[in-house]
């Protein structure tokens, strides 16, 4: 089964960082690229432990929906994701948020499985894999700079 594990510094409190991962507003404009929307379940707002969100995106040529739960929460430190329904035979995303002297160090697992056996496992090994990591990597990038500026509080403080 492919892991993605990323690890990411970000110069803000580990609450800020916590409830920006967990904001479905947020996560929409970190996946504005791929027209990501929240279509069904929790569609605005912080995402808790045993609510789902139902996300249509653009991913790979096609429109797919995706729809995962909160599985598991220990507020400000993890929350996990999981597919509950979508194309993956398998997905699940643990969340880690780990305060600092300076800010909160944030680490991902992204771990997956596609359908489709040998070929599916071929997909994963050329492209799929790759392509999540890039995407992961994206959002990062979007919340880093969103926690590290006043930004966050247009997204959190409504």
């Amino acid at each position: 089964m492919p892991t993605i594990h990323l690890t990411t510094f970000i110069a803000a409190p580990v609450t800020v960082v916590f409830d920006l991962c967990r904001n479905i507003d947020m996560h929409r404009q970190t996946m504005n690229a791929y027209q990501e929307e929240a279509v069904a379940g929790i569609r605005f707002g912080l995402i808790e432990k045993e609510e789902t969100v139902t996300w249509k995106a653009k991913h790979l040529f096609k429109t797919r929906m995706l729809r995962v739960k909160i599985t598991e929460m220990k507020k400000p430190d993890m929350f996990i994701s999981e597919q509950a329904e979508g194309d993956f035979k398998l997905m699940k995303h643990e969340h880690h948020f780990k305060p600092c002297d300076n800010g909160t160090i944030m680490i991902d697992l992204f771990y997956f499985e596609t359908p489709y056996g040998i070929l599916g496992q071929g997909l994963n090994s050329l492209y799929l894999t790759r392509y999540i990591k890039r995407l992961l990597e994206q959002r990062n990038k979007t919340l880093k700079e969103f926690a590290e500026s006043d930004k966050w509080k247009k997204v959190l403080v409504k």
